[in-house]
């Protein structure tokens, strides 16, 4: 059912639906909706949505990967061992630097400093993203004045540093 209704909210322009870190793509089977880890989260970045499933949301804040929602988690769904998040930022053609617009923005809320500017002779410097370094906190996400920054899947060769 959840996986039906995933495909209806892409369908309709939604974004995918994002889980707290370090958890399954079966979280949503084991959620009892109890709202612990929510209640938990100092960054405010933990909602329960459809079906009292919790939902990670990075509009306006990023996740600092405290640890506090898995350890009140009551049904045991959080698993520290591997990548906090199966995906990482990307930097689209939108960021401002590319039309020659200083803004270092998404810099400045990189705490693993995965977003770099390397200096253009005669020109702005251009933002590049170290891949091993991100760890899909979405920190970057909300502070881009032009919503340039998106998360994607990260591939099988890709892995993120541990958080």
């Amino acid at each position: 059912m959840s996986s039906r209704r995933e495909l209806f909210r892409r369908l309709g322009g939604h974004p995918p639906t994002r889980r707290p870190p370090w958890t399954a793509a079966d979280f949503a089977a084991g959620c009892t909706g109890c709202a612990a880890c929510v209640e938990a989260c100092p960054e405010g970045v933990l909602k329960l949505g459809a079906g009292r499933l919790v939902e990670l949301d990075l509009s306006s804040a990023g996740c600092t990967l405290c640890g506090e929602c898995a350890s009140r988690c009551e049904a045991g769904l959080f698993d520290g061992a591997g990548p906090a998040f199966p995906w990482i930022a990307t930097i689209g053609e939108a960021c401002l630097a590319l039309a020659g617009i200083h803004c270092r923005s998404c810099q400045d809320a990189c705490e693993p400093a995965a977003i770099r500017f390397r200096p253009a002779p005669g020109g702005v410097a251009l933002a590049e993203l170290n891949s091993q370094r991100c760890n899909g906190c979405g920190a970057c996400l909300a502070p881009c004045p032009s919503q340039a920054i998106q998360l994607r899947a990260l591939s099988t060769k890709e892995s993120p540093r541990h958080a």
